[in-house]
């Protein structure tokens, strides 16, 4: 298994502190707490062989990993080992891992206390206690689509630092939007509402929101050019507008399946 950066996680407007302990009203009601539940969406997890990913030091650090097994009478999930031994040991010392994955799109996050080494089937492999709760987050509009390059999304900000500017959309969902090419002199600041910004989907209409900056996140391009990326969150987003986006989300969706397996 080869360590990367895995993309979709992160990058999400709605994302939740993975280590808050305390999971707020909002997504209270996506809370797993049944032992026999949380057992069978493990070993979902571990039938398609979903990549994990394995946060600790308050999510500094990662490893990548996938459920080996579910042992419910010891109350014990076994994970892989990381394919780095330097991340593998510095994660033995950590007090708490946060996993976090999708299932048929859906995601799913919980955390364990400390992990120990074992043997399983003759290999190394991670062994840790059962999540007592899991986040299973299965509204829609969690799931975000990357934009296709072949026909790419723009988003007009009408007031950007006094000037109207039209940024790329890296991703989108019902929830919200991966704005990005912001000039890296531009000041935005965690919170901060941007009005009345457009965002034109073909086929479908125009969709006008509010935007609100959840993370900003700065890159340099191949040219040297530093630029920023942000995550947004939609605002006060009209129904018809929301259903503008599923329906794209949707169109887009079938038309890459279509495309993959070649039809």
């Amino acid at each position: 298994m080869t360590d990367q950066f895995v993309r979709g996680y992160g990058a999400m407007p709605e994302q939740i502190n993975i280590f808050h302990d305390n999971i707020t009203d909002e997504y209270a009601k996506y809370l797993v707490s049944s032992r026999q539940e949380i057992a069978q969406i493990l070993r979902a997890l571990s039938r398609q062989n979903e990549m994990v990913t394995a946060y600790f030091k308050q999510g500094n650090e990662f490893f990548l990993t996938s459920i080996v097994a579910v042992d419910s009478a010891a109350g014990n999930l076994i994970v892989d080992c990381g394919s780095e031994e330097d991340a593998n040991r510095r994660a033995l010392a950590a007090d708490k891992i946060v996993f976090v994955t999708n299932l048929d799109r859906i995601k799913i996050q919980f955390s364990t206390t400390a992990i120990a080494l074992m043997n399983h089937q003759g290999r190394p492999a991670f062994r840790t206690p059962l999540p007592t709760s899991l986040l299973k987050l299965q509204r829609r509009e969690y799931y975000r689509l990357v934009t296709p390059m072949r026909a790419p999304l723009h988003c007009i900000i009408p007031d950007l630092g006094g000037s109207r500017f039209e940024a790329g959309v890296a991703d989108i969902s019902v929830g919200g939007v991966g704005i990005s090419g912001l000039p890296s002199g531009t000041t935005l600041e965690q919170g901060q509402q941007l009005a009345l910004c457009r965002i034109a989907l073909p086929e479908e209409g125009t969709v006008v929101s509010t935007l609100e900056v959840r993370n900003l996140h700065q890159s340099t391009l191949r040219s040297g050019e530093l630029v920023l990326r942000s995550g947004c969150h939609f605002v006060g987003i009209p129904a018809a507008h929301q259903a503008m986006i599923q329906r794209y989300i949707i169109r887009i969706d079938r038309e890459r399946r279509a495309w993959e397996r070649g039809s």
